[in-house]
């Protein structure tokens, strides 16, 4: 510690002996050390209030607030000022308890300049090691704050660049068919609903919620005449149709956004079965990553209720017996149980959604 933050510092001294408190005021005069000098604890005590002191040096034994009880009182307003008892020999057991109470140290009488001058020197030096360390832990602190502050930031801006890349990439998808707007907005709420009944992660319900729009992307890859074809297609045709989940996961592949790459799952993985008889891959029950057993049954949904060039639009009721009791083309066991039985118990809400968009 440099000699500038010595002399900047004051010690407060009381005894009420007033030829020691001389012996004592000079010899930190000599050492050029600061001192406010004081008779008795009361005194001590008004005037460690009202000045900064760095260091109290008190005699133990003086009449009314002795120098154990300034030493408690001087802990309760500040605990970091290092108190130094002065004491005699007899009264060493009464200063070691004072040290467990909180005192930095104690002298016995009697004493010269020099022990004096250097017990006082320690503990100034004691108390300035202590304000650097809460300056240090407060500039970390703050520093801390200003990096997780900008890292928020940060996050929240590459969140809404990918919300934002997700409705442009949606928007592209939907120039190829302007009937299926609707459709990749609904999935996203469907999606929604479906995954907080299942009480997924938040992070999770937020991320389908914006990404499942996107399972159709594939479909920009897919001719026009297959596509917009108002008739069944042809087994060569509906192989060709069936690629768009390749097609719609190599657009979104290799992405560093979490979005995109949740985007990327459901776009190859929303027509799998849960019996193993979806396509692309045949994956069988929980190969399937959640996100693309949730969407499967929210798109398997609403393409029933939905017009297509090829098929009139079913309702409700209709498109609800279709999935729990099945047809020749869509079956109960193609769909993940707990999801089925979930699906369920949200009819109603899905029915909702799909109108409010009509």
């Amino acid at each position: 510690m440099q000699n500038n933050n010595i002399q900047n510092a004051t010690v407060l001294i009381v005894d009420d002996d007033p030829i020691l408190l001389e012996y004592i005021a000079f010899a930190l005069h000599e050492a050029g050390l600061n001192y406010l000098a004081c008779t008795n604890g009361e005194e001590a005590l008004h005037t460690f209030q009202n000045n900064k002191i760095d260091t109290v040096l008190t005699d133990v034994k003086m009449p009314g607030l002795s120098g154990i009880d300034l030493l408690e009182k001087i802990t309760m307003l500040n605990q970091d000022i290092p108190v130094i008892l002065m004491t005699g020999f007899a009264e060493v057991t009464m200063a070691i308890t004072a040290i467990k109470k909180g005192a930095f140290d104690f002298i016995v009488k009697p004493y010269n300049s020099e022990q004096l001058v250097h017990a006082v020197k320690k503990a100034i030096q004691f108390r300035y090691l202590i304000q650097k360390d809460k300056e240090y832990k407060q500039t970390l602190e703050n520093t801390i704050n200003a990096k997780t502050q900008e890292l928020k930031e940060a996050l929240s801006m590459l969140k809404n660049m990918s919300i934002e890349l997700v409705d442009r990439l949606t928007t592209i998808a939907e120039f190829r068919d302007s009937k299926t707007a609707f459709h990749n907005q609904r999935i996203g709420h469907y999606a929604k609903e479906l995954s907080e009944a299942l009480s997924m992660p938040t992070s999770f319900v937020e991320a389908i919620t914006f990404t499942s729009p996107l399972h159709d992307i594939g479909k920009i890859g897919i001719s026009d005449t297959i596509l917009l074809k108002p008739a069944s297609l042809t087994d060569d045709q509906v192989k060709t149709m069936k690629t768009h989940t390749s097609i719609g996961s190599t657009i979104l592949a290799n992405s560093a956004y979490p979005y995109i790459q949740l985007g990327a799952s459901i776009a190859l993985n929303h027509h799998e079965r849960w019996d193993g008889t979806g396509y692309p891959r045949g994956l069988k029950r929980d190969e399937t990553p959640m996100e693309g057993r949730i969407v499967m049954i929210c798109d398997m949904y609403d393409a029933l209720r939905s017009r297509r060039p090829y098929k009139e639009p079913f309702s409700h009721e209709e498109t609800m017996h279709i999935i729990t009791s099945g047809n020749k083309r869509t079956m109960p066991e193609h769909f993940d149980p707990d999801i089925f039985t979930t699906f369920k118990k949200l009819a109603s809400t899905f029915n909702e959604i799909f109108n409010s968009s009509q």
